[in-house]
């Protein structure tokens, strides 16, 4: 059994960095990039450890403009 899998064979709800880019098709650079222009949502934190929520990735994936659509001009990321 794949170790992103619980055993009644759905995926967790927290993802972490490397699961969730894969999650969305791409790899951790591009995921980074996304978090941090707000294309992906940022991280949730339980104590230190940080963790993707996938419904967040779902909505913010939906959001994403189809091939040929033009992107509409995000904000810039806060400092």
């Amino acid at each position: 059994m794949r170790s992103d899998v619980l055993p009644h064979g759905c995926l967790p709800r927290g993802l972490t960095r490397e699961q969730a880019a894969a999650y969305v098709g791409v790899g951790v650079t591009k995921f980074d990039e996304t978090v941090a222009d707000g294309r992906m949502p940022k991280p949730r934190r339980i104590n230190g450890r940080k963790l993707w929520d996938r419904l967040e990735l779902d909505v913010h994936f939906a959001e994403l403009p189809h091939d040929g659509e033009t992107e509409v001009e995000l904000p810039e990321p806060e400092a």
